[in-house]
């Protein structure tokens, strides 16, 4: 596990509209992500717009990041979810499929889709990453969103 951090841009955006999507499994670890993530937001661009979208799992992310990148307005979108292992494969292969399906759209509409489905051992790894102020994944997805955007937006202008 990456102990590093992304680093809080330089420059605080002036404007962003992002969606966020996240999987109502796993309530107590999703909402700290939502929330360290909105947090986030808040303080790294000067007029966000925000926009919520709640699935029942992770396997139904990917529909919904889909929906939210055909809307002109959104610039960026993350993607929030804890997948716990089990005694089965089926874990992995939810986080395989989600995984491959979130690059994709990323590629294919051309705008940031940050990937913080979290595929975790167990609950104690949870906690860590959703609940904890230190390495908190929300608000990395937050940084993350704003960095890759700016670039992007620079990238664009040239």
């Amino acid at each position: 596990m990456s102990v590093d951090s992304p680093a809080v841009p330089a420059v605080p955006l002036l404007r962003g509209h992002f969606a966020i999507v996240a999987s109502r499994y796993n309530p107590e670890f999703a909402d700290g992500l939502v929330a360290a993530t909105e947090r986030e937001l808040r303080q790294l661009v000067q007029s966000p717009v925000l926009t919520l979208r709640r699935v029942p799992g992770a396997f139904e992310i990917p529909l919904l990041v889909r929906e939210a990148l055909l809307d002109e307005k959104v610039d960026a979108v993350i993607a929030l979810g804890v997948i716990l292992r089990g005694a089965t494969a089926h874990a992995d292969q939810i986080g395989q499929a989600v995984t491959h399906s979130l690059a994709r759209l990323m590629l294919d509409h051309g705008k940031p889709v940050i990937h913080e489905v979290l595929l975790l051992d167990d609950e104690a790894q949870a906690r860590q990453r959703c609940l904890g102020g230190e390495m908190n994944r929300g608000t990395e997805a937050a940084r993350t969103a704003v960095a890759t955007l700016q670039s992007l937006r620079e990238t664009r202008e040239r």
